[in-house]
Order: structure tokens, then C-alpha cells, then sequence
């Protein structure tokens, strides 16, 4: 949804015209994969994060345009909401010292973007769920002012027909409705990118699907929303109700929500853009000029922007996406399962235990799909969002008995997918110090069962037995987050509850 859209209401022609253009690109994308057409294995990956804005007092800001503004770097863009923003990081090649090269791209951008939003009494802060967000903050008020995301919001409340309806039951039950899709504005994620060649995307989303779920038991930072304590990630289960445009109705009937695990492994990047139009309507039936049957015939490369469009439209936790750089397509899986934060070296240690573990397990002689039922898959994702660190998973047994068995997701993580991620870096090339430094964050988290999530609920309740109101917990939680944010050290040395920062010792 990055992409400028056309603004304009929709009439019954717009849509036909718009799903013939889509079959036509789907057509076409056969026929480029067909005929071999994508682009070479370069090892690229690419990064995006989505951020905060809150003010000393802990509270969100609405002021990502006057922030914007002050920024004035491509690298920084708006997002759903006004208290939102997203920095992009440009395609990295995987090798050498990548990951302490990204770190250091992050703190250097980061840390300007947060002395800009200073200027305006306001902050940068990396979390799933900002804590101190209450149902007043997310309405359709307090969408940005960008034309793609209004048309969006009138698309999906008119194709739901009635407001949206929040029910989590987590720690506490959260029962709401909305008006309006701002409620997913509260979901702040990283996404990460890699260009894979259409013989290998496959075996690469497939293993991404079969650790979403690790990822989110190790990285959970999103235990709040609107004052309740939910689950430890709250983000999914609050992306899925805020962009469900099923009526309760269709519900019942088992129509597939937007947002989505999947129902399947898959033999083909084809099959994954294929059940995106066979499921889901469209909701932007926006077309452009080009015939992409006739630019191939002429021996070009068509952009597929209804596809395009309508792929964004369809939330996966890892999307396909195809896009073309001077003049050559390419695939990419892009994987959106993590929350944001908590520092920038806890970031870039999910980055490099992703990309290890992906490649170990896709190039596997017997790939963990082919031994885990895909429904065990989705258990999985759910019992990590429910209990992050402390999560039980079903996982392949090693050795020739085979079967699954149920385990810790630290000791799954420390016996067994730390070393496949490690072996997974080597074979990318990554030098072994940048290797080491970020997998042992991960180790560290497994040993001392820290992440983001169960710090915030820690400290939360260390502040509410303390003697302070659930929403000046809160609000003092979110504080003392953003003070070791910006310190930098990794979420599993923090010190729970809300003494001060330690004083950074000179140079």
C-alpha cells in the first residue's frame, strides 16, 4: 500500500474492469516464471520499520507530519496513523559485517529522527503496541492525512458493512468496537525482505511460516492495548479483528479473514498469488493503462500493478511480493511477523537469527514441512502470541523415529535453532563476529526468559504493587522503555521496574 492511489469512488464497471486486469496479470506472471524470466540469487535484503511517536509523559503524539517535515529524508515516511511513522533501509547484500553495518545505519537515522520529533516535544519509541494508547486515540480522526489510507478505511468499513468488533482474551478481555481500521494503526512491526529466485521461494516461505512462530515467542513486545494486559503479542490477534471486513455472518461460514496464516504448505510462489484472488475480494479495483500480456509479447517486463495492489491488500504474515528493478523482475518473501524493538541491537539480532535459521532450514535435506503438519505450524503462531517467552511449540523429533513433540520454545531455540541459524549465517557468508554477537542476544533472552513483552509486564505490575494507577503504570512503564531504548543495551539486561537509567559513563 505504499504505492499513490487514484481517489475517487467505485462503480460496478471499475470493479470488472479491474478483476479482468487482475487475472491478466495473474496470467502474466505465469508466463514470466514460465520463462524464466526473474532475476539472478543476489543475496539481497531489505528492512522496514515502523515506529512510535509519544511525548516525555509517555503519551502518544499525533504529529507525524510536523515530524516529517522536519526530518526531510526519503528514508522516513508516514504511516496509518498520525502517531506513526516508517523508516525504510536500503537493500543490503548479505555477507561480511551486514549486521553491524545495519545497526549502525539504524542508530545513526534513528537517533537523528528522535532529536527531529524533539523539536516538536515529542519522541521516537520502537514497541509492538505503544502501552499508553486508549480507544480516543485510534479513530479515523487520527488517520493520517494521506489519500491511499482514507480510501482504504471507506473500502474495508463499507465492505464490512457494520462496525469492527475487538474481543481478546488474554491476561484480562478486551471488548470494543470500531468505526474505522485506526485500530491497527496501534500494531508497530519490522518487516524483513529477501529477494529469492522463484525455484527457491518455495522452500524459503515455507520455512519462514514454520518459524513465525519461534520469531514471535523470542521477539513478543506488544503485551497491551487500551489498558489491558492481553497477550504477550497482542499485535495479531488485534490485526486480524481491526481488517476483518467479514460480517459475523460470513464468519460463521468460515470465509478467510484478510489477515492470514495460511491453510497449506506450497510448492510455488505462484500458488500464494493465485489464493490471494481466488479469496479475497478486491478493495481497491484501481487500474492503470499497461497490458501485461502485450509488454511481454513485446518482449518488456510488466509492473502488475493490479496485482501488486491487490497483494497488499491481503495480510500475510509472510507475503509474496514481486517487484521490478531496471527492467528485471524479481520475488521476494516478506516476512512481517515481528514486532518493533525493543533497541536497535535486539532488532538486528531477530534480522540475523531469521535469515540464519530460514536458510539452514530451507536448504535442509529433510525439511521441517515435510515433518510438521501445517495446522501444528498455526498452533504454534497461536500459543507464541499468547505466551511469548514461555511459549510450548511442536517441533520434528531429530533423529529416525520421527514424529513431533511438544517443548519449550527457549529450549527448542537454544538446543537445536541457534546452531542451524549460526551454520545458516556461515553459508550467507556473514563474518563470525557479527554472527555471534547478535545470535547471543538471542541466546541471552532464552537463558534468562526476557523479551520485550514479559519486561513491560514485569515492570507494569512491579509499578501497579508500588502503588501507582493502572494508567499511570502504564504511562511510567513506557517511560522507563523509552529511557533503555535509547540506551541501547538489549531487552534481556534490562533491570526490571522504574528506577532511573544509569548515568552512560564518558568515553
Amino acid at each position: 500500500m505504499g504505492e499513490k492511489v487514484a481517489a475517487g469512488a467505485f462503480d460496478l464497471a471499475d470493479r470488472q474492469r479491474y478483476r479482468r486486469k487482475v487475472q491478466q496479470c495473474l496470467a502474466a506472471l505465469r508466463r514470466l516464471l514460465e520463462e524464466e524470466r526473474f532475476d539472478r540469487p543476489q543475496n539481497l535484503m531489505g528492512m522496514e520499520i515502523e515506529l512510535n511517536l509519544a511525548g516525555p509523559d509517555g503519551l502518544p503524539r499525533m504529529l507525524n507530519a510536523e515530524v516529517l517535515e522536519r526530518i526531510a529524508s526519503g528514508d522516513f515516511q508516514t504511516e496509518l496513523g498520525m502517531f506513526n511513522l516508517e523508516v525504510n533501509i536500503a537493500p543490503h547484500r548479505l555477507r561480511g559485517r551486514v549486521f553491524d553495518q545495519l545497526a549502525e545505519e539504524l542508530r545513526t537515522g534513528l537517533g537523528y529522527a528522535h532529536r527531529k520529533a524533539n523539536e516538536v516535544a515529542a519522541g521516537i519509541v520502537m514497541i509492538g503496541i505503544l502501552p499508553t494508547l486508549g480507544e480516543d486515540d485510534l479513530v479515523t480522526a487520527n488517520l493520517s492525512a494521506v489519500e491511499r489510507y482514507k480510501l482504504l478505511n471507506d473500502q474495508m468499513v463499507a465492505a464490512r458493512g457494520e462496525h469492527f468488533a475487538l474481543d481478546i482474551e488474554g491476561v484480562e478481555r478486551l471488548v470494543c468496537t470500531s468505526t474505522s481500521i485506526a485500530p491497527e494503526a496501534a500494531c508497530t512491526s519490522v518487516q524483513l525482505h529477501l529477494q529469492v529466485t522463484p525455484d527457491r521461494f518455495a522452500d524459503v516461505w515455507n520455512a519462514a511460516q514454520a518459524v513465525a512462530a519461534v520469531q514471535i515467542a523470542l521477539g513478543a513486545n506488544a503485551p497491551f492495548l487500551f489498558g489491558r494486559e492481553l497477550w504477550r503479542e497482542s499485535r495479531p490477534p488485534l490485526f486480524l479483528q481491526s481488517t476483518d471486513t467479514r460480517p459475523p455472518e460470513l464468519q460463521t461460514q468460515g470465509v478467510r479473514p484478510r489477515t492470514w496464516f495460511g491453510e497449506r504448505w506450497i510448492s510455488s510462489a505462484y500458488d500464494l498469488f493465485e489464493e490471494n484472488l481466488r479469496y479475497f475480494p478486491p478493495l481497491l479495483p484501481i487500474c492503470d493503462d499497461e497490458d501485461a500480456l502485450r509488454v511481454l509479447d513485446d518482449g518488456g517486463v510488466p509492473s502488475l500493478a493490479e496485482l501488486a495492489l491487490h497483494n497488499g491488500t491481503v495480510y500475510r504474515w509472510n507475503r509474496p511480493v514481486y517487484g521490478v528493478v531496471d527492467g528485471v523482475p524479481h520475488l521476494r518473501v516478506e516476512n512481517r511477523v515481528l514486532p518493533a524493538g525493543p533497541t536497535v541491537t535486539d532488532v538486528i539480532a531477530n534480522a540475523a537469527f531469521y535469515y540464519g535459521i530460514v536458510r539452514a532450514l530451507a536448504e535442509d535435506a529433510r525439511p521441517v514441512w515435510t515433518r510438521l503438519p501445517f495446522e501444528s505450524a498455526e498452533r504454534n503462531f497461536d500459543a507464541a502470541c499468547r505466551y511469548g517467552i514461555e511459549a510450548e511449540l511442536e517441533w520434528p523429533r531429530s533423529g529416525r523415529f520421527g514424529g513431533t513433540q511438544v517443548l519449550p520454545a527457549v529450549d527448542l531455540v537454544r538446543d537445536e535453532l541457534l546452531p542451524l541459524a549460526a551454520a545458516g549465517l556461515d553459508v550467507w557468508g556473514v563474518e563470525p563476529g557479527d554472527r555471534d554477537l547478535y545470535l547471543g542476544v538471542i541466546e541471552g533472552r532464552c537463558r534468562r526468559r526476557v523479551n520485550g513483552a514479559s519486561w513491560q509486564a514485569a515492570t507494569f505490575h512491579r509499578a501497579v504493587r508500588g502503588g501507582l494507577a493502572r494508567q499511570d503504570a502504564l504511562a511510567a512503564t513506557t517511560r522507563r522503555y523509552s529511557e533503555l531504548m535509547h540506551l541501547g543495551e538489549p531487552v534481556h539486561t534490562w533491570p526490571t521496574g522504574l528506577l532511573p537509567a544509569p548515568a552512560t559513563p564518558p568515553a
